[in-house]
């Protein structure tokens, strides 16, 4: 990493500090802090902030496994965050998502998957996911068209936390990317 990480555990200088810090540690279960955690306790605000906001997209959208996990890896993908790749890549195939599906959303931007080849190894749903995560991390602004697409399929509820799970990842991967958290940014 760009900077050094903190501790595992980091001191806290106070019991808000102690507070953030067990929010932050029972979140992450018997894994216990990962390198992404020990770059954000930097900032015990910061972490506590990022803890609550991606647990709620990670563990409390309605949103099927699958549907959520493509969204991440295309994200991860697009914007080189391998350490978010390998993160989420083997929940992707827990998900019941094939070896050969798994490496159409791998695939770069200067290589990605035609419209064939999606249709040929996911459902129409997952495509519109992939589709809109592609715009909306590639080009930002996203079509009528795809966003068309992804209504035909999701209800508004779900169309908010899709793109809610997408803005989320773009951001978790340019913090990953920008400080090398995992040291991975040139395992590609």
């Amino acid at each position: 990493m760009r900077l050094p990480y903190v501790p595992n555990p980091p001191s806290t200088s106070n019991e808000e500090e102690a507070a953030i810090l067990q929010r932050v540690l029972a979140r992450r279960g018997d894994r216990g802090l990962i390198p992404l955690d020990r770059a954000l306790l930097h900032s015990f605000p910061v972490a506590d902030g990022w803890n609550t906001f991606l647990g709620s997209i990670r563990t409390k959208t309605s949103l099927p496994d699958d549907i959520r996990e493509i969204a991440i890896c295309r994200v991860a993908v697009i914007n080189g965050a391998w350490f978010e790749w390998t993160h989420h890549a083997p929940l992707l195939t827990a998900a019941g998502f094939s070896d050969e599906a798994l490496k159409l959303v791998e695939r770069g931007v200067e290589d990605p998957a035609t419209d064939a080849e999606l249709a040929a190894l996911m459902s129409p749903k997952q495509i519109a996911v992939y589709r809109y995560t592609e715009a909306m991390t590639r080009t930002v602004k996203v079509d009528d068209e795809v966003f068309g697409e992804l209504r035909r399929y999701f209800s508004d509820k779900e169309v908010v936390e899709i793109t809610a799970t997408v803005g989320a990842y773009n951001c978790v991967s340019r913090f990953l990317v920008a400080l090398d958290v995992g040291e991975m940014n040139d395992s590609r």
